[in-house]
């Protein structure tokens, strides 16, 4: 009988530490800083994310947005985090090579059918794994976002592979992207997000890929006369946090956050797949760029230009991974 009543008593001491009133004595400031605006599904993504805290963590945990580059850029957003700076970002898996090579998986080119063959590789045990690649440089991934997949526009029709030819595209800091364009035979320049559209009125660039959120938020399209349907990539971001914090917050509060995080990420999928449809229509409705879109003869002529890319990349990424993906492709 004393031991049972020692073992509760311990019990309710820890139970106690764990939530004590002493554990939020100071409420946890979490900084989240992106690149889009609050239109975009990440800018969402972050303002519901904002929203649950404040009604379940009120008092507890603080959520700060800073949406549009207002804090940090493509380039500082990460260095940042890792010194505690901001405690949330959600960079696209491109920007990540300096501290995983495995997440270019996601820009290799005609590689993922439609968002929900993205969605069931990451949703699947290898896409949860891949989540965790960046874990041994500090960086813990907490999520996948979907944006959507990459449309190509410029000044000039880009109906087959030879049309892009001399061009100057933006790319974001990516091997596979560079790698992606110069199949093609064109000039890829890599880019801060915040700095496309002056480059694009001034002439800087030619062209640029995005999604029809990006497009539409960022105004490319009254800068560009032509923007093709290509679908030939994809823009998935990964939310991701300090390990160090994350592994610093107390137990209750984590694992509250982890439930708001799977709530938001469902969202922000929706969010996505919901702006494809409504910014290609706005885009389109504009009358400001000329929208084309691929027979299917057309398309694979992109296709057989761009996938001999796989092959330099394969070994970086795996072609274990790969190889999910396709059956992903081949069930979506």
């Amino acid at each position: 009988m004393k031991k049972n009543i020692k073992l509760v008593a311990a019990t309710v001491v820890a139970m106690g530490l764990m939530a004590s009133p002493a554990s939020y004595a100071k409420e946890i400031v979490i900084k989240f800083s992106h690149v889009t605006t609050e239109a975009t599904p990440k800018g969402k993504g972050a303002m519901l994310f904002k929203k649950l805290v404040d009604e379940r963590l009120g008092g507890k945990v603080r959520v700060e947005v800073y949406p549009s580059s207002q804090l940090y850029g493509d380039k500082a957003v990460l260095k940042a985090l890792l010194l505690n700076d901001v405690q949330l970002a959600a960079p696209s898996l491109s920007k990540f090579s300096k501290y995983t090579k495995q997440w270019a998986l996601f820009d290799l080119p005609f590689l993922f059918k439609n968002p929900q063959s993205l969605n069931c590789f990451t949703d699947s045990p290898k896409g949860q794994a891949l989540l965790g690649a960046t874990e041994r440089k500090g960086i813990k991934g907490l999520g996948y976002w979907l944006n959507g997949m990459k449309q190509i526009s410029a000044n000039t029709p880009l109906i087959t592979p030879d049309n892009a030819k001399g061009l100057k595209f933006r790319i974001m800091s990516s091997d596979v992207l560079k790698a992606q364009f110069e199949a093609v035979d064109a000039n890829p320049q890599k880019m801060a997000f915040s700095e496309v559209y002056n480059a694009l009125a001034t002439g800087v660039i030619d062209g640029q890929e995005n999604t029809w959120s990006n497009i539409r938020s960022k105004k490319f399209f009254e800068v560009q006369t032509d923007t093709t349907i290509s679908n030939h990539g994809v823009l998935e971001y990964a939310l991701v946090t300090n390990k160090r914090f994350w592994n610093s917050l107390p137990t209750d509060i984590r694992m509250q956050l982890d439930q708001i995080i799977s709530e938001v990420t469902a969202e922000v999928t929706q969010f996505a797949l919901d702006a494809a449809v409504k910014d290609m229509k706005t885009v389109a409705d504009s009358g400001k760029t000329n929208i084309h879109t691929l027979t299917d003869s057309q398309k694979q002529q992109w296709v057989a230009a761009m996938k001999p890319v796989w092959a330099q990349f394969e070994d970086q990424v795996g072609k274990d991974n790969i190889a999910a993906v396709q059956q992903c492709n081949a069930q979506n």
